[in-house]
């Protein structure tokens, strides 16, 4: 049997990064939010043994060994559900390696989906959650879709009131930029005793559990938000992110004079979150500094880098003004395109792509 399942990619609504925590890992702040560009998995398990994975495309980025993670995946849930058989996984390569959306995560996930499904047994919740965060930090928020708030390493997800779908253009460079090392030069920024603007407004907004089930669907309160022992920066970022996700996207109704994506992206803006990574990121690619600067002038209402990068994006007003945007930036020699971001719901409805 042959599952398809479409591997979403993300992007970070604002990542602010914490101390290094005693594992080697740091304490994160971010909003996920997923988006409609994504790579195409398919799944087969025949007779025999071992763990098969192709790229349908040849992408050279992508490795085809025990150091991918789909394989990695592949391995801890035939173990988990006590299966056997030769498992083959094709890769159809369309998102960047190093890009910052979250490819390989996604992929992972999307591999876990399919794999259940073609040996049809079928994970607990806790374990799905279990294994995602064994094999990465944020492949448990592809287990949840839409806007989600990520702490702790990033792998603490909490799904939050959706965001309405945004019309937005994405640019993927050639550069990829390594995640290990941009986490090290942050360091080497922070041991310089480099100044921190912190965002945000007094408040609280660091969820303490993670929610599954009938809970995913509550809003969050802010008894629920405190996290004691959280840096004060971090506390205070927090405080951003909630006061804008807690505020117009739970109210559901548009302000006077414009649209609920409208005002968000406004509101957005107003509270000035950020992206930690563009400190250390922008001074080794200044060329990625100047395409944030073409999507602002393009009219992007918000435009930042996603996760450590290579891959920036822009938030539009319209459909229309982001499919001109990213005409125009292809005519700079940049690779743009125009999607939007995806609900909870669309996600999961778009997940399948076929079961034979």
């Amino acid at each position: 049997m042959t599952v398809a399942v479409r591997s979403f990619a993300k992007i970070n609504l604002g990542l602010y990064i914490g101390a290094a925590r005693a594992d080697g890992f740091h304490d994160l702040r971010t909003v996920y939010q997923t988006i409609a560009l994504h790579d195409v998995i398919r799944v087969s398990v025949g007779r025999g043994s071992g763990i098969e994975i192709l790229c349908k495309n040849k992408d050279p980025r992508a490795p085809l060994d025990s150091s991918n993670t789909c394989y990695r995946m592949a391995e801890l849930v035939l173990d988990e559900l006590g299966a056997k058989g030769r498992v083959s996984v094709e890769i159809e390569k369309r998102l960047p390696v190093q890009g910052g959306l979250g490819a390989a995560s996604s992929n992972a996930v999307a591999t876990m989906v399919a794999l259940g499904r073609a040996l049809r047994k079928k994970l607990s919740g806790k374990a799905r959650l279990r294994i995602a965060a064994d094999v990465g930090s944020d492949l448990p928020l592809f287990l949840v879709g839409g806007t989600a708030l990520g702490v702790g390493r990033g792998e603490e997800v909490y799904p939050l009131a959706d965001l309405p779908s945004l019309p937005m253009v994405v640019v993927m460079p050639e550069v990829g930029v390594s995640t290990p090392q941009a986490f090290a030069d942050w360091d080497a920024l922070m041991g310089s005793g480099a100044e921190l603007r912190s965002a945000g407004q007094p408040g609280a907004a660091v969820p303490t559990r993670i929610w599954t089930g009938g809970d995913a669907r509550r809003s969050i309160g802010n008894d629920e938000l405190t996290r004691p022992g959280a840096s004060d920066r971090l506390f205070e970022v927090g405080c951003a992110l909630s006061a804008w996700l807690s505020g117009s996207p739970n109210t559901g109704a548009p302000a006077k004079g414009g649209s609920r994506a409208g005002n968000l992206l406004l509101d957005l803006v107003r509270t000035g979150i950020e992206n930690d990574f563009e400190r250390v990121v922008f001074p080794q690619y200044p060329e990625l500094r100047d395409i944030k600067g073409a999507l602002e002038r393009a009219g992007s209402r918000y435009a930042s880098l996603s996760g450590s990068g290579s891959t920036l994006y822009g938030l539009f007003q319209s459909r229309a003004d982001a499919a001109k945007a990213a005409s125009r930036l292809r005519k700079q020699g940049l690779k743009a395109v125009a999607t939007g971001t995806l609900t909870r719901r669309q996600y999961w409805k778009k997940s399948l792509v076929a079961s034979r």
